[in-house]
């Protein structure tokens, strides 16, 4: 009976192991702004509304400081390395599955990268942004994976803490255009 009873115990706790197992967790992680850079433009990552991240499968963390830049790296490396990818909403900076996330995207919105989109918690809260603006196209995850990623002339916003390295985009950006439909 004891062996029986022994053997149980092992087995549930076997099962409650394994169940775990296969189901990767990933969190978005803080921005530090004194040490993050952007992977793609190499500006410094601003702990604010336009930061985002995405995690691989293997763990590891990439921080970009436009969501147009991050969607420049899934470009270029595939959504199949992609474990999660976080976005914040504009106006709390809660961080916010990318997939989950509404979107708002006018040419005029200045952002760090001027992609001009603006992610939000929820479409209400996006949608009472647009009103307020009076300007602005609500979109889903699915919707930017067919739009154009062009950078506006003009429409960056450079900050207080952004600079720019030696090796980083300039603004001189209606011309530069990315386009990674379907990567998303």
């Amino acid at each position: 009976m004891k062996q029986f009873a022994a053997a149980s115990v092992f087995l549930m706790i076997l099962i409650v192991m394994l169940s775990g197992c296969g189901k990767e967790k990933y969190a978005a992680v803080p921005i530090n702004e004194a040490t993050d850079k952007c992977a793609i433009c190499n500006m410094q990552v601003k702990d604010d509304a336009f930061a985002t991240q995405l995690t691989t499968k293997e763990g590891k963390n990439y921080k970009f400081d436009d969501i147009g830049c991050m969607n420049e790296w899934v470009g270029k490396y595939g959504i199949d390395t992609v474990g999660a990818e976080f976005v914040r909403d504009y106006n709390t900076k809660e961080w916010i599955n990318y997939d989950k996330a509404t979107y708002v995207y006018d040419a005029s919105f200045k952002t760090p990268m001027a992609y001009g989109i603006y992610s939000f918690k929820d479409k209400s809260t996006a949608q009472t942004f647009i009103d307020e603006q009076k300007k602005g196209k609500l979109m889903s995850a699915a919707d930017l994976k067919n739009h154009t990623w062009e950078r506006a002339k003009g429409a960056m916003d450079m900050g207080d803490m952004h600079s720019h390295d030696s090796g980083a985009p300039s603004e001189s950006g209606s011309d530069m255009k990315t386009d990674h439909s379907g990567k998303h």
